[in-house]
Order: structure tokens, then sequence, then C-alpha cells
């Protein structure tokens, strides 16, 4: 009888095989679920949640996050796999098939008699050669926009369809090259992602400025200006009680009159400074005035804003503000005092966009921006929640290739690379250890594999096609997934990030062997003795 079930009677428990053959079915199950999402013709995955909303999609992290998970290994493969993505960007999928093909491949040993814990020391010597291998494979190249937009063309081929993965390419890289100043880490943050639901995912574009989801609240204020100066502040220009609950006592109406009017210059006094300000810096010119406060302003104050042809925004977000004075220029006020000219930015026009209920500013035409934002568009929800998930992830594709200084050849070529040197090491080995990279060589082929697999090839034939074409060339090739012969992805622009492959190395291998050295499993937490 097992030690725990004299403990705790009630304890549900796995042993050795049974628990190993639990964690490889689980890491089977996961891949199946994830196998036919891979490359440029996976397919597209339709989530619909309890409530009856629908999401369509091909990146693994977004299923793996909204898919209801209840197997204990398969909730640990899923989260090791959305940690590569919150850490790299991307890579989740391929994460997921290569852990469960380690552990099936080992399985093929195990079932044999060989024990785990050799496995898995074949597992870590393979692991220091495949990444070897990929120091010895990566091109460093200076990254300017060609070679940035075939990473980032890459990355998005395989999340959306193609028309629409070659202009988001342009868009991402033209963004991350807007925001990135020399010697500093670039800040995704600076670029804003609006969503409007309007007209078709081909009209997305890049704004080089900022498009806000509000409008200005005066009737009278112009809906276009052109040439305007901006002014963006942090200041209440509306009336607001006391901190202190303070009583005013009077005689007669008169003094009730001068009470309201002492509140009210207060608020006013406010509302002139800006105005005088607008007077100096424009004079009789017909240049704009726009003023972008992150607090409120009252219709009062809007009223005296509107007469002056100043147009006002009030309650902007204040993620807003930071980006405003980086696309603008100028400075984020907290006062009226110490205002003067050299704190207002400019735009060469400032525009309201009306969509149903809703409205839009567009700040365009900034001299220098280093703040931008990507306008999705598309007819319904889930193209638009589609079409963001993919430019976060090809944001973070462009911004890994400027950091790492260094891309990989894609299409399956890096693994048949690895493959093919572990292949030649395992004879440098001595003992049964060999084995454990034998598995680790046959297992991180399944990424050509279902590669060729969903694109409606021979999987054996491709792969045995790639094997000859990279022993006659001795450079990397992958698998063209048109007509299914081996192709030198560096010639087609087919570059992967660096970091997201030595990330699944690290993580896959990690987790594998984790799993294989599990020889128990016992459900005999608090919760399950209750009762």
């Amino acid at each position: 009888m097992s030690a725990i079930k004299a403990l705790n009677p009630k304890a549900e428990i796995a042993r050795a095989a049974q628990a190993l053959q639990i964690n490889i079915n689980a890491a089977r199950g996961l891949q199946d679920v994830l196998k036919t999402n891979l490359g440029p013709k996976g397919t597209i995955k339709m989530l619909v949640s309890g409530s009856g909303d629908i999401k369509l999609t091909k990146d693994g992290n977004i299923l793996l996050h909204e898919m209801q998970i209840q197997h204990p290994t398969a909730s640990l493969i899923a989260k090791v796999a959305t940690a590569q993505d919150d850490i790299t960007g991307d890579g989740t999928t391929s994460n997921v098939l290569i852990i469960g093909e380690l552990l099936k491949q080992a399985d093929l040993f195990i079932s044999e008699g060989l024990h785990p814990r050799i496995v898995t020391e074949g597992f870590e010597l393979a692991k220091t050669k495949a990444l070897e291998t990929l120091e010895k494979i990566k091109v460093t190249k200076e990254m300017d926009r060609d070679a940035l937009i075939n990473v980032a063309r890459t990355s998005l081929r395989t999340k959306v369809h193609t028309e629409l993965a070659d202009l988001l390419t342009e868009v991402v890289v033209d963004a991350v090259l807007g925001i990135r100043k020399e010697g500093e880490a670039i800040d995704l943050h600076m670029v804003e992602i609006m969503q409007m639901q309007h007209r078709s995912d081909i009209d997305t574009q890049l704004v080089k400025g900022l498009v806000m989801d509000h409008g200005a609240r005066h009737p009278d204020m112009k809906k276009h200006v052109e040439d305007a100066y901006i002014l963006t502040c942090n200041v209440s220009m509306e009336y607001e009680k006391s901190e202190v609950n303070a009583g005013f006592f009077y005689k007669s109406a008169e003094e009730r009159e001068m009470l309201v009017k002492a509140e009210r210059e207060f608020t006013d006094e406010k509302v002139k400074k800006v105005i005088e300000l607008k007077r100096k810096v424009c004079g009789d010119s017909n240049k704009g005035f726009v003023v972008i406060n992150q607090k409120g302003i009252d219709p009062l104050s809007l009223d005296m804003l509107a007469k002056e042809g100043i147009v006002a925004l009030r309650r902007a977000k204040r993620r807003n503000m930071e980006r405003l004075a980086l696309a603008c220029g100028g400075m984020a006020m907290n006062s009226v005092e110490d205002m003067t000219p050299d704190c207002l930015g400019s735009a060469g026009q400032v525009y309201e966009h009306v969509l149903g209920e809703e409205k839009f500013t567009f700040v365009e035409e900034c001299k220098n921006p280093q703040s931008v934002t990507i306008l999705i568009k598309g007819p319904n929800k889930h193209t638009l929640a589609q079409i963001k998930d993919a430019i976060h992830d090809g944001l973070r594709a462009v911004k890994n290739a400027i950091d790492d200084g260094s891309v990989v050849p894609g299409a399956g070529a890096l693994e048949i690379a690895i493959h093919d040197a572990l292949m030649t090491y395992k004879n440098d080995v001595k003992g049964r250890s060999r084995l454990g990279i034998e598995a680790y060589a046959r297992a991180l082929l399944v990424i050509p594999k279902v590669l060729a697999e969903n694109s409606g090839l021979d999987p054996q034939e491709t792969i045995v096609k790639l094997q000859e074409e990279y022993r006659d060339l001795g450079k990397p090739v992958g698998v063209d997934i048109s007509t299914g012969e081996a192709i030198a992805a560096a010639d087609s622009g087919i570059w992967d990030n660096y970091c997201v492959k030595k990330q699944i190395i690290h993580s896959s291998t990690v987790i594998a062997s984790n799993l294989l050295l599990v020889d128990e499993i016992m459900r005999a937490g608090l919760s399950s003795l209750k009762g």
C-alpha cells in the first residue's frame, strides 16, 4: 500500500508508469489542439465563451489564456507557454509542440526500460549543444527598415491573412522606428492602439500623432483646426467645493451674489490665463489653439474658451498626456501660473471624427513625433480583437530584433540544423545519455513536420528533402510551404527572433525534464479531505 494512503485514506494517487502516462497524454492532448495553428497556413480556432461571445484566433497565447484547462499537467504546460509570450511576445505554439514531442520521443525509450533520469541527462547535454548551434547560426546584422520588415512579416503572417499581414508589417515597423530613440530602451507603451469599428480591416493605418477617443464638449468649437498650438495641462477649470466643510452666512441677496461671484472668479482667472497665452502666441494670425486637459472644464469655462476660438478637450487619459508631450512637443503643465509659449506643442491639423455615438479626435502632422497611434479598423469586434493581438506580437517581434541585433533563419531551418548537429554530437557521447540526445533531436523536427502538414504536404517526404538539401548546401534551409521544396530561409527573408528561439530551447527542455521525473501524482490537498 502507498505510504500516502496510510496517512490519508482519501488521497488519489497515480504511481510510476501510470503517472508518466498521465503527463505524456496531457502534453500530447495540448499539442494536438495547437498543432494545426502553426505557420502561415495554420487553421483558425473559434472560441465561444459562456455568454456566447465569439473569438477567432490563431495565436497560441490567446488560445491558452482563454481556454479552460482542467488537467493539472496541461495547465502547467500552458502556464509555461504563456510565460514565454510575456517574456518574448511570441513562440507559444512552438513551445507547446516541442514539449509534447520531447515527452512523446522520450516515451519510446522509457517504454523499453530506459530510466527517465538518463533521458533527462541526455536532454541537458542536447540543450547545451542546441544553444551552441543557435549561436553559430544566428545572423548579426544592421537592423535597418528592410531587415525589420522581414522579421515582422514572418511573425504576422502566422497570425492573420497574407494581405492584412503585409499591411500591418509596414505599420508596426514604422511605429517602432518612429518612437525609437538612440541609446534608450524602446518603450512600446508610446504606441497607442486605438480601435474603430468602421470599414474593413485593410483600412488599418498608422497615425503619426495621437488619436483620442473623445471630442470637444462645446457645440461652437471648431471641428477642424490647422496649424495649431497644443497646450497639454492638468489643471481643474471647473467650480470645486472646498475640501473642508465651511459655512458662509449672508444677510442679503447682494451678499450672496458677491460670494458666488468670488467663487466663480477663482476658476475664471485660470481660464483667462489660457486665453491670454492664446492671444500672445496667435495674435491676429489664423493659427489654431487646442487645450487638452486631464481634469474637468465646466460649461461656463468652455463657453469662454469657445468665444476665443479655442478648442478644448477635457478628461483626457493620463497616459495620453505623456504621449501628447512626446508627439507634439511642449510640456504638460500642472499650473496656469508659469505658462510660457515654450510649453506649447504644435500639430499640422487637429480634427474630430464622429462615428455613430462616439467621437474621435485626431492630432496629426506633428513635426517629430516620438509617440504614434496605430488605428485599427474592422467591421466587427472579433476582427478588431484579432488584429490587436497580431499587432502586439508584431511590435514585440520588431523590438526583439532591434534589442538582439541578430536574427535566426525561420521556416524550420534552425530545427533542421540543430537536428543535424545533435545527430553528429551523439556519436561523441558515451553511455546511455546519447539516447536522450537522439530523442531531443527527433523532437525538434516537429516544427518543420507540422509546417509541412498544415500546408497539405507530406511531412516525411519534406523532412527527408530538407535534410538532404542541408547536407549538400551546408547552410540553413526551411520548408517552402507553397511547393514543399527546400528553401534558403535567409534569401527569402524569413527571419525569426533570436531571443524567442533561445527561450523556447530553455523552457521546453526544463519543463519536459521535470514532467519526465514525476513518478507519483497525489491528489491529497486539503480541499479533497473535506466531507
